[in-house]
C-alpha cells in the first residue's frame, strides 16, 4: 500500500516548469529529450525496489523492445557506444565458427561518429574507409566491391542521422562474401527501408537511448540480433565475460553450477567464475530501464513528430527559395527515415562558409551541430592508427566542410520551426547582399 501511496503522490504533485518560447531570446537546441509524469513515476517505482543493477524492468524492456523492433533478442547496455563495442566484440568470440580475428579488415565510412569505428580498432582490426553518397550522406554502396580484400570480415556502418543506408544492398553484399553486417542504428530508431525496420537487415544492430535520441533512459543502449549464439556472446562480454548466464542475484539456473569443466580449470569449478571472454561490466541499471519502458510506450509519437517537423522545414525551405543556398539531405530511395536532425549542406560557390553560417544561426539562438566527426581519417584520434582508404573520400570531405544540422526533435513546435525558417531566410538575404 505504501508504494501505491508514494506513486500516487508523485503523480499528483508533478508540476513541470512552464516554458514560453520567445523568438530571438529562447535558445532552440538541436536535440533534446521529452519526459513526462509517466517517466517520473516509472523511475520512482524502480527506485523503491532498491534493486540498483539490472532487474525486472531491464528484463521487461529487453523483451518489449525486441518485440517492437521485430527481433527475438535484445540485450540492454549502458550506452549506444557500449552497444557498438559489445556488438563487435561478440563477433570476435571463439565460440563462433568464423570469428573476426585481429588483423581483419572491416569496411566502414569516415563520415560518421567515432564509436562506430572505435571497436574495430580496439580489437586490433583495420577499418577500411569508403566514401558516402552526397545526396543521402550514407555509405556509397558502389564502393563496397573496391574495398573488398581477402582480409575483409565485416561491414560496420551507421544509418546517417535517421536516414537509412541501403541496408538491403549492403546485406546482399555481405552474404555474397560471407561477411558480418553490423548496423549502427543509434540515430535511426523506427526508420524503415522497403517496409523493413532498420536494425533487422544485419547480423547484429545497435541502438542508443542518450537524451538526444528518439527515446531516452538518460544513458543507455541496446544490442539486437537474430542469432542466439551471437547474442549469448553479447551477454557474456557485457557481463564481465563470464560463461554463466544467471541473472544478477540468481544462482544455478543451469542446474549444474559445480558440474562444469572448461579450459584448463579443474572439473567442478564454480560456473559463476568461469570466463569465456575477456569482457566488461556494461549493464544498465533498473532505474534506467524503467524510464525506457515508459518511453517505449510513446516512441511512435516521438518519431511521428520528428518526421512532421522535418517535412515542415523541408517545405518551408522550398517555399522560401532556400534550396538555392542549401542542399537538403535526401531520403534513401525506398526508405521512410526516422529523422535525427534536419541535415543541410552549403551549395558549391556559396559566399559564406559553413562556420559563418553556424555562427550566424547560433548568435540568433538556433542550435546547430556538425555531422559528427566530418571525416574521421582527418581527426587527431586517427593519427598513427592503421587503416585503409578505398577510393577517395571526396564527398566525405564535402560533408566535413559544408554540412551541418538543426533540430527536429519532438520538443519543438511550429513556433520554433517558423522562427528557424525566418532566421534562415534572413541569413540567405545577408549572404546574397
Amino acid at each position: 500500500m505504501w508504494r501505491t501511496d508514494i506513486l500516487e503522490f508523485v503523480r499528483a504533485r508533478y508540476a513541470p516548469e512552464p516554458t514560453t518560447f520567445v523568438p530571438g531570446e529562447s535558445y532552440i537546441p538541436a536535440s533534446g529529450k521529452v519526459l513526462d509524469v509517466d517517466d517520473l513515476v516509472a523511475l520512482t517505482e524502480a527506485s523503491l525496489d532498491l534493486w540498483l543493477t539490472a532487474g525486472r524492468f531491464a528484463d521487461r524492456f529487453e523483451r518489449d523492445f525486441a518485440r517492437y523492433v521485430g527481433l527475438r533478442w535484445c540485450r540492454l547496455t549502458n550506452s549506444g557506444s557500449s552497444a557498438n563495442l559489445l556488438a563487435f566484440s561478440a563477433l570476435t568470440s571463439r565460440t563462433l565458427p568464423r570469428p573476426i580475428l585481429p588483423g581483419s579488415e572491416v569496411i566502414t565510412v569516415a563520415a560518421g561518429f567515432p564509436t562506430t569505428v572505435a571497436p574495430i580498432v580496439q580489437h586490433g582490426c583495420v577499418p577500411v574507409f569508403v566514401d558516402v553518397d552526397y545526396a543521402t550522406h550514407n555509405i556509397d554502396v558502389g564502393a563496397l566491391e573496391g574495398a573488398l580484400s581477402d582480409k575483409t570480415r565485416a561491414v560496420m556502418v551507421a544509418h546517417a542521422l535517421g536516414n537509412p543506408f541501403d541496408a538491403a544492398a549492403v546485406a546482399a553484399f555481405a552474404r555474397a562474401h560471407d561477411l558480418y553486417l553490423i548496423e549502427d542504428s543509434c540515430d535511426a530508431l523506427g526508420a524503415t527501408l522497403h517496409g523493413q525496420t532498420v536494425g533487422t537487415f544485419g547480423d547484429v544492430a545497435t541502438v542508443s537511448f542518450y537524451p538526444a535520441h528518439h527515446m531516452t533512459m538518460g544513458e543507455g543502449g541496446a544490442v539486437l540480433g537474430k542469432s542466439p549464439q551471437i547474442m549469448r556472446s553479447v551477454e557474456s562480454f557485457r557481463d564481465w565475460g563470464r560463461d554463466c548466464w544467471c541473472a544478477p542475484g540468481k544462482d544455478d539456473t543451469c542446474g549444474k553450477r559445480f558440474g562444469w569443466q572448461l579450459g584448463d580449470l579443474p572439473e567442478g569449478y564454480d560456473h559463476k567464475y568461469i570466463y569465456t571472454h575477456l569482457g566488461y561490466n556494461l549493464k544498465a541499471t533498473d532505474m534506467q530501464a524503467a524510464i525506457g519502458c515508459s518511453q517505449l510506450a510513446k516512441v511512435d509519437g516521438f518519431i511521428a513528430t520528428r518526421r512532421a517537423n522535418h517535412a515542415y522545414l523541408a517545405r518551408g525551405f522550398r517555399e522560401r527559395g532556400l534550396t538555392d543556398t542549401f542542399d537538403i539531405v535526401e531520403a534513401t530511395p525506398g526508405s521512410e527515415p526516422s529523422w535525427f536532425g534536419f541535415v543541410l549542406s552549403l551549395v558549391p560557390g556559396a559566399r559564406w562558409n559553413r562556420r559563418d553560417v553556424t555562427r550566424y544561426l547560433e548568435t540568433r539562438k538556433v542550435g546547430t551541430r556538425l555531422v559528427f566527426a566530418g571525416n574521421l581519417v582527418r581527426q587527431p584520434a586517427m593519427q598513427g592508427v592503421p587503416h585503409r582508404v578505398a577510393g577517395d573520400l571526396t564527398h566525405t570531405d564535402r560533408v566535413m566542410t559544408s554540412s551541418f544540422w538543426v533540430g527536429v526533435w519532438p520538443g519543438l513546435g511550429q513556433a520554433h520551426l517558423d522562427y528557424m525558417l525566418d532566421v534562415f531566410t534572413s541569413l540567405r538575404r545577408e549572404m546574397q547582399s
